[in-house]
């Protein structure tokens, strides 16, 4: 008489798990994904909600100054929305009402809507962008800034991280790098538990693609010639 194979049975359940996570993230995404555009489109077509809204940059939700916001976002908030994750979806409205007219232009996320990505681009790559499209002789100086400000962001504490964000954020926007507004949304809602392996994951994509981005300038430099070409020393016989 044959068993039933109840290591099958655990495959299955961890399979089923596993899924279940997959797609509870992915609505997570998903929303998120909702609430950004959202707040662009309204700071694109209400000038006072921009102005409203960008009162809020480096405070405190209970600080006065922020108390028009609510008028935007406690619609995307339920009542048992803890203080963390409040001032997460304050900060990321706050900048994207603070990010300079000139680059404001919408950014297609190139997601279908019927089945998101778990995880978007972290600031991580952002940073690495921004000194992949740097010219030349700026490029050393942009990397050299970069390392700095992303170092200096993965020290910060929960209160700290909204405080010094702004001004590398604002500093990436203004060199017209695109910001995964909604995964940068997710990063602040779990820093206060997890910063440690958000800020891990940064610099491990900013590193990651500055590898990728230097070997493919030396495959780019080899194609042009700028290596002298090597004689085979048979020719010379």
């Amino acid at each position: 008489m044959c068993r039933p194979d109840q290591n099958a049975g655990r495959k299955s359940d961890v399979t089923t798990t596993a899924s279940s996570t997959d797609d509870r993230a992915a609505e997570w995404r998903k929303r998120r994904l909702e609430y950004v555009e959202w707040i662009e489109k309204t700071c694109s077509e209400d000038p006072g909600a921009r102005v409203a809204l960008r009162a809020g940059l480096r405070q405190n939700i209970n600080a006065r100054s922020t108390f028009a916001m609510n008028r935007y976002i406690a619609r995307w908030l339920s009542e048992k929305s803890p203080d963390s994750t409040q001032r997460a979806y304050f900060t990321v409205a706050a900048l994207i009402a603070s990010q300079p007219r000139s680059v404001e232009e919408a950014e297609e996320t190139g997601e279908d809507p019927e089945e998101p990505e778990r995880w978007g681009s972290s600031l991580g790559t952002a940073f690495a962008e921004a000194v992949a499209e740097a010219p030349g002789r700026d490029r050393e100086m942009r990397e050299s800034a970069a390392e700095s400000r992303l170092n200096m962001l993965t020290r910060q504490s929960a209160d700290g991280i909204h405080r010094s964000l702004p001004a590398s954020v604002l500093y990436l926007r203004q060199l017209d790098v695109p910001i995964d507004w909604a995964q940068l949304l997710a990063d602040l809602i779990a820093w206060p538990d997890h910063s440690g392996r958000i800020a891990r994951r940064w610099l491990q994509d900013y590193y990651r693609r500055r590898h990728h981005d230097g070997n493919t300038d030396g495959e780019d430099n080899e194609d042009a010639g700028d290596f002298p070409e090597q004689s085979d020393p048979e020719d010379d016989e």
